[in-house]
């Protein structure tokens, strides 16, 4: 990914937080990785601007392979779901859309990158460089709740998910969680863009 820095004057040296759209992601996958031919088949992504919610998009997807039983017992996604369901390939326009002019934000989001880079390298293309946070080193660096998993902190919070581990109702809490956290940065004088992405 790009420095911090280039990225920040991409979108505005010193640009407010109030000003800046934030991608909130979610994938949900086949298995723990995709150099072991881990795939996507579920990507969510809410956009948050202002201290609320502009847009929200998600959809599964056909892999085309099979999904692991060990994910399967984790998100519930089953062959039958996703049969039918468009390839990443015929997604990837409208995920380039939601993710232009955004900063990336995702709980371990090393994990939902490597599979989304993966996913773009099979179909001859590049994932759009944005920013990246990820909530789950944000939430060791400045915060102290009993677990770092995301359904914990969501609990700690009163963040409410309908579903665990499908990919839309982890990033609307994942919302929730991101706002909280800008809230409280924002009172240690964290008020652009820039200076979030040095935390």
């Amino acid at each position: 990914m790009p420095s911090s820095a280039k990225l920040s004057d991409r979108l505005g040296p010193g640009k407010p937080l109030s000003e800046v759209s934030f991608a909130v992601l979610d994938t949900e996958t086949t298995g723990l990785s995709p150099k072991y031919g881990g795939r996507v088949c579920e990507v969510a992504v809410v956009t948050l601007k202002g201290g609320g919610t502009t847009d929200r998009w998600s959809t599964l997807l056909d892999p085309q392979c099979r999904i692991d039983s060990g994910a399967m017992a984790v998100h519930g996604i089953t062959p039958a779901m996703v049969a039918g369901q468009p390839t990443f390939a015929e997604v990837a326009d409208d995920l380039d859309e939601m993710l232009a002019g955004t900063v990336l934000v995702a709980h371990n989001a090393p994990f939902d990158v490597s599979f989304l880079q993966a996913e773009y390298a099979r179909i001859g293309r590049v994932m759009p460089a944005v920013p990246v946070l990820c909530t789950l080193k944000l939430a060791r660096r400045h915060f102290k709740f009993p677990s770092n998993k995301l359904g914990s902190i969501a609990e700690a919070l009163g963040v409410g998910q309908s579903v665990h581990h499908r990919a839309l109702a982890d990033t609307e809490a994942l919302g929730g969680i991101f706002s909280h956290f800008l809230r409280e940065f924002e009172k240690k004088g964290v008020t652009t863009l820039e200076a979030l992405l040095t935390l």
